[in-house]
C-alpha cells in the first residue's frame, strides 16, 4: 500500500484516480508522496519514506526544491493544466485596461439613487469609452503554456502580437500561431507594444525584471498586466510610472499593500487558476504524475530532476531508479555495481538536469547475481541520494 498525504484540499477529480493500491493519510510522516497547492513547505522536515511531492499548479515557490533534490525527493508541477483559466482572466484584464469598465461600474453604483440616471449616464459615458484592442500591439513575455494560449487568443481577437521567450521549448513553439512576431530583444517588446503581459516564473534573473528601466522604455500610456508572480514587478518603479502617466494602467491579481496604494492599478483577487475546471485539471495531472513515478519510476514535469520515461516496467524485469548528483563517472560506478554482482542490465536510461541526475535500469531478475546485493552497494556510492526498487 502506498500512502498519499494532501496538504491542501485537492479536487476529488484527482484523488479519485488513485487505485486500490493507494490510500490517503493524514500523517505526512507515513506518506510516500504529498499533494499540495499553496501550503508552505520550507520549514517541513521530510521523512525517509517521502519519494515525491506534486504541486497542483505551476508555481513551486512554496516548496524547497533544492533541499528536496538533495534528499532524493522528486518535485512535480502541472504546467498547462490551468492555462485556459489564466488565459481567460488575462483577456478580461485586456478589456478592463482598454475600456473604462471599472470606473463606469463605479459611476453607476455611485449614482444609483438618481431618478434621472438614464439621462445622466448618456452624458457621462464618454469618459469611460476607452479604445478597442483590435489592431493594437500586445507584447507577451514568456511563451510557455499560458503565454502561448494568451498569444493565440489575442491573435484571434485581431491584435498584433509580439512574443519574447529565449527559452521557448519546441513543443510550445509548435503551439504558437505563426502570426505571432518572434522578438529576440526584450527591450524591443517594451518599446513597441501598447499592452504587455508577463508569464514567466519567479526566479533569479526574473524577480524585479519589470523595474524602472523597463518602465522608462514603455510606450507612453502603455497598459501592463501581471497575472504571473508579484515579485516580477518592482512596485516602486511601477507606482512612479503610473503617477507620471508613462503607464496608463497596471492590472494584476496580486493584492499587496504597495499595489493597493497605486492610483491607476486595477487589482483583482488571485483568481487566475482558481476556477473549478483548473483545480480539477491540476489535481488530475498531479495525481497521474505521482502514480507514474511511484509505479514505473518515470518522471514528467519535475522542477528539480530531469524528465525520464522508460514506459511501464516490462514483465520479468526488475526496475531500479537511482537519484544522484550529476558528476563524472557516476554512470560507470552504477553499472559496475551490477556487473560485479553478476546482474544483467537489459535496458537503462540516464538524464541530467543541472546538478541533479537520474538513472533507471531494467534488470534481468533471472541472472545468477542477486539484484538486492547490488542495490545495497549502490547506496554507498558517493553522490547517490536515493536508490529505489520501483518494481
Amino acid at each position: 500500500m502506498r500512502y498519499i498525504h494532501c496538504l491542501n484540499n485537492i479536487s476529488s477529480h484527482g484523488t479519485d484516480l488513485l487505485t486500490d493500491s493507494y490510500e490517503l493519510t493524514d500523517d505526512p510522516a507515513q506518506a510516500s508522496a504529498i499533494l499540495v497547492r499553496s501550503a508552505a513547505m520550507h520549514d517541513m522536515a521530510f521523512g525517509d519514506g517521502l519519494l515525491a511531492i506534486a504541486r497542483a499548479g505551476a508555481g513551486v515557490n512554496n516548496i524547497p526544491t533544492d533541499r528536496c533534490a538533495e534528499e532524493g525527493i522528486v518535485v512535480f508541477n502541472t504546467p498547462g493544466a490551468n492555462a485556459n483559466a489564466v488565459k481567460e482572466i488575462v483577456l478580461c484584464a485586456l478589456l478592463l485596461g482598454s475600456r473604462g469598465i471599472v470606473d463606469g461600474i463605479a459611476w453607476c453604483r455611485d449614482n444609483a439613487d438618481d431618478p434621472n440616471i438614464a439621462k445622466a449616464v448618456e452624458k457621462a459615458k464618454k469618459q469611460f469609452a476607452g479604445c478597442e484592442i483590435k489592431g493594437k500591439k500586445l507584447g507577451v513575455i514568456g511563451l510557455g503554456a499560458i503565454g502561448a494560449e494568451v498569444a493565440n487568443a489575442a491573435v484571434a481577437l485581431g491584435m498584433d502580437v509580439y512574443g519574447y521567450d529565449p527559452y521557448v521549448s519546441v513543443g510550445a513553439a509548435w503551439r504558437i500561431s505563426s502570426a505571432v512576431h518572434h522578438v529576440t530583444n526584450l527591450d524591443d517588446v517594451f518599446r513597441t507594444c501598447d499592452y504587455l503581459t508577463i508569464h514567466v516564473p519567479a526566479m533569479e534573473g526574473t524577480v524585479g525584471m519589470v523595474g524602472g528601466r523597463a518602465c522608462s522604455l514603455m510606450k507612453d500610456g502603455a497598459v501592463f498586466l501581471n497575472f504571473s508572480r508579484d515579485t516580477l514587478v518592482d512596485n516602486a518603479a511601477m507606482a512612479a510610472a503610473l503617477d507620471s502617466g508613462k503607464v496608463h494602467a497596471y492590472i494584476t491579481d496580486f493584492a499587496t499593500p504597495e499595489v493597493m496604494k497605486m492610483e491607476r492599478a486595477i487589482v483583482l483577487p488571485h483568481l487566475g487558476a482558481s476556477t473549478a475546471e483548473a483545480e480539477d485539471n491540476c489535481a488530475m495531472m498531479a495525481v497521474r504524475e505521482l502514480m507514474d513515478y511511484l509505479e514505473n519510476g518515470n518522471i514528467a514535469n519535475s522542477v528539480n530532476y530531469p524528465a525520464c520515461d522508460m514506459g511501464p516496467v516490462p514483465d520479468g524485469l526488475r526496475r531500479v531508479a537511482v537519484l544522484h548528483a550529476n558528476v563524472p563517472n557516476a554512470i560507470a560506478r552504477i553499472t559496475n555495481v551490477f556487473g560485479d554482482a553478476g546482474v544483467n542490465i537489459e535496458n537503462m536510461m540516464n538524464k541530467a538536469r543541472g546538478e541533479n541526475a537520474y538513472t533507471m535500469l531494467d534488470l534481468d531478475a533471472g541472472t545468477p547475481g542477486h539484484p538486492d546485493d547490488a542495490i545495497e552497494r549502490l547506496s554507498a556510492i558517493e553522490g547517490v541520494r536515493r536508490v529505489r526498487v520501483v518494481k
